[in-house]
């Protein structure tokens, strides 16, 4: 049974973080405020806190409506959930096998053969990219997402959510110092990429079994510590239509032949 009023808190709650944090640094961008500026001392450093804010929003939503709604008990219970990461070895190779999937599609149609960061990088990103980034999962797979399909089942909540995510990344693409920070000029492209990566994250889920989060954490994080390697922000409009489109044919049929191996109607889950 989906829970509207959990739904709505959470969505609420979410954007009023995202927006209110995301405007400030907008309008302080007037004035010399970039996200990018705290690497060169502790106070800029600082500075960059309110960013983290806004990337984090979903994660700070999810605990305080599932707490609120008596969903979890403390914070170490959110946290025990959200980390969970006992599961089998093919939902892992599940995970690569799609982020490598994603990557050797788009660089094969765009025609790139070369990574524009050493690969390396991607092992030393990882931490930073699980908090700015893998952990908006702890929001959008931990409440929303799964909410929604409950009530619309997989096809339709994976489009909603992606709607919902694309307008949530939107100030991104106004904030200084961001991958974004240009304007609009890649918004379409990064688009079709939200939309194809809520059905992917909805097929990770529903593999995972119920309230397994982690997993859709880690191709968050992955996917995002994999990119600036492979300069996903200059790849071309055919390697995004084509990449995006077989993530999401990929993922429906994963649903599809996981639903009829369990025999348990989409529509339920």
């Amino acid at each position: 049974m989906t829970d509207k009023k959990i739904i709505v808190q959470f969505t609420i709650l979410t954007f009023c973080i995202a927006y209110l944090v995301s405007g400030a640094m907008i309008v302080l961008g007037q004035f010399g405020y970039s996200v990018h500026n705290w690497v060169h001392s502790l106070q800029q450093f600082g500075m960059n806190i309110p960013f983290a804010i806004y990337i984090l929003s979903p994660a700070i939503a999810s605990y305080i409506v599932l707490k609120k709604n008596n969903k979890i008990t403390d914070f170490k219970e959110w946290l025990k959930t959200v980390f969970y990461a006992k599961n089998n070895l093919s939902l892992y190779l599940f995970v690569a096998a799609g982020l490598a999937l994603y990557f050797l599609i788009h660089l094969a149609v765009s025609g790139r053969k070369e990574m524009v960061l050493p690969f390396y990088t991607f092992f030393l990103s990882l931490p930073g990219n699980l908090i700015i980034g893998g952990l908006e999962e702890a929001g959008w797979m931990y409440v929303l997402q799964p909410e929604l399909n409950k009530k619309y089942g997989f096809v339709l909540s994976s489009v909603l959510m992606g709607i919902i995510w694309i307008l949530w990344h939107i100030p991104l693409f106004f904030i200084p110092g961001t991958n974004h920070g240009d304007g609009l000029i890649n918004f379409w492209m990064f688009a079709v990429q939200l939309m194809a990566f809520r059905f992917f994250n909805g097929a990770i889920y529903k593999i995972s079994g119920k309230g397994r989060v982690f997993m859709c954490v880690l191709f968050h994080t992955m996917f995002n510590a994999a990119s600036p390697i492979f300069g996903t922000m200059t790849i071309t409009w055919a390697g995004t239509i084509v990449a995006n489109a077989v993530i999401v044919l990929v993922s429906i049929v994963t649903v599809v032949v996981y639903e009829k191996k369990s025999k348990v109607p989409i529509r339920e889950m």
